[in-house]
């Protein structure tokens, strides 16, 4: 088969499905190329229609919330701002696609460059859909499900001590740096530090001023300013560090399993009962069934016990998986849909992501330089310190780098943007023990510390 290079994709000659002759063979094979142009997974000429349409229908202020051109719109911007992100040097090689797709309409958005026709369905639709939860379950479930069951439960065990060992030496590194820049110990270890490694948004940071309130008695609203900017750079730092690791990894192979943390193992599973048989829809149905009902039973003990919903959905997902719960047949189906959300689902969330939470004055209003070298320095030495035990412990250091720097990031929305950044969406899982669990124990003990001082 031969191959083209196109954009955003690989190119195949067309086959002829139909005889004929004259002018009608070549006219349609130019076209069958020129279809076989992609725009991230978009088809040029479709791209062109559905860009126009979207353009039109914005302008006369019909474009709804409505499922279909939600899509439509998502996949257009998104796909346009990854496709410029990948043709910048040196800035595609640190995560310029994510930046770009993430961060350009936060931009747009603060200076109005998108119109109200355009955003207001989109924050609508977010809120409205929370897809977030259903990408999440759909990354998690099927990247455990279709992962080697001996490397999935070793690296779950292993991926503990990294994280433990790199938040230590981080929070070191990160107070030292901030006070020798002249910022208050205090000020830097609490509304820094801490924060950068506190699981995000939702989970992270809100809980964390929250608790902060209760000690210092001062506002909420006013503690999450000061911290917020921590967690947006945290999150910038560890997408720019993510795309060096994958770009090093590419030259130097031995150092990553390209989405495999650890350097060996062998699911167990007899060879007679794999499944041969290729899978058929039902069976991708079904997976993606699973995802659901694995995320409702998580989100029903949140609800009932307190346990937090997508921690729970995880451990569910890991024992099915080590007690074979599951045939082969679905382990299959759940990494089918496990590869569709991360082709065609990622960068549209992102774009999404930028339009809707990441507000651009929040970001710029943390560049001062003490605070922004303190917040380098943090995740650097979080990321590296993690590549050094990693290596240690049998894991490819840049997977294991890039999982523990999941650890600084914007919880779920910055687990996406990360592990994108570094083409490695399948440590999700993994991702997620860094992000909900640390950032939990990074919260606890830091308000435990804090009510001890004040």
């Amino acid at each position: 088969m031969r191959e083209r290079t196109r954009l955003g994709a690989t190119e195949h000659a067309p086959s002829s499905d139909f005889p004929s002759t004259g002018t009608a063979r070549p006219l349609r094979h130019a076209w069958w190329r020129l279809m076989d142009i992609r725009i991230g997974i978009v088809p040029l000429p479709v791209h062109m229609v559905l860009a126009l349409a979207l353009i039109a229908t914005a302008i006369s202020g019909k474009l709804s919330a409505e499922l279909s051109p939600i899509i439509a719109l998502l996949a257009v911007c998104s796909f346009t701002c990854m496709e410029i992100g990948q043709r910048i040097p040196v800035f595609r090689s640190i995560g310029g696609p994510v930046i770009l797709v993430t961060f350009l309409p936060s931009y747009l958005v603060f200076t109005h460059a998108l119109p109200t026709s355009v955003v207001k369905p989109i924050v609508d639709f977010w809120k409205a859909g929370n897809f977030l939860y259903l990408f999440i379950p759909a990354i998690i479930v099927g990247s455990i499900l279709s992962m080697d069951r001996k490397v999935l439960i070793d690296g779950f065990v292993r991926i503990f001590v990294p994280l433990g060992v790199g938040s230590l030496v981080a929070g070191v590194v990160g107070t030292a740096v901030g006070t020798m820049l002249g910022m208050d110990v205090f000020h830097t270890v609490f509304f820094v530090v801490i924060p950068v490694m506190s699981g995000g948004l939702g989970e992270g940071v809100i809980p964390l001023t929250l608790g902060y309130s209760e000690v210092l008695h001062q506002p909420a609203g006013e503690l999450l300013a000061q911290a917020l900017p921590a967690v947006m750079l945290g999150n910038v730092s560890a997408i720019v560090f993510s795309g060096v690791l994958n770009a090093i990894g590419k030259r130097y192979p031995s150092l990553t399993g390209n989405g495999q943390l650890m350097r060996s193992g062998n699911d167990g599973l007899p060879q007679a009962a794999k499944s041969t048989a290729p899978i058929d829809v039902t069976d991708i149905a079904a997976a993606g069934m699973i995802a659901v009902c694995l995320y409702f039973v998580g989100t029903l003990a949140q609800n009932t016990l307190g346990l937090p919903g997508p921690v729970l959905m995880l451990v569910l997902a890991v024992a099915a998986k080590a007690f074979f719960v599951f045939s082969p047949r679905l382990e299959q189906g759940s990494g089918v849909v496990y590869k569709f959300f991360a082709t065609a689902v990622t960068y549209p969330l992102l774009f999404a992501i930028g339009v809707v939470i990441t507000p651009w004055q929040k970001i710029i209003a943390s560049f001062n330089v003490p605070t922004l070298v303190t917040i380098v320095a943090t995740v650097a030495t979080l990321m590296a310190t993690a590549f050094v035990i990693g290596r240690r412990m049998n894991m490819y250091p840049i997977d294991a780098a890039i999982v523990v720097g999941t650890h600084s990031g914007m919880g779920g929305t910055g687990d996406v943007a990360i592990l994108t950044s570094a083409n490695r969406m399948r440590l999700m899982p993994f991702a997620q023990i860094a992000t909900r669990i640390g950032g939990a124990i990074t919260i606890t003990l830091s308000l435990i510390v804090l009510a001890k001082i004040v």
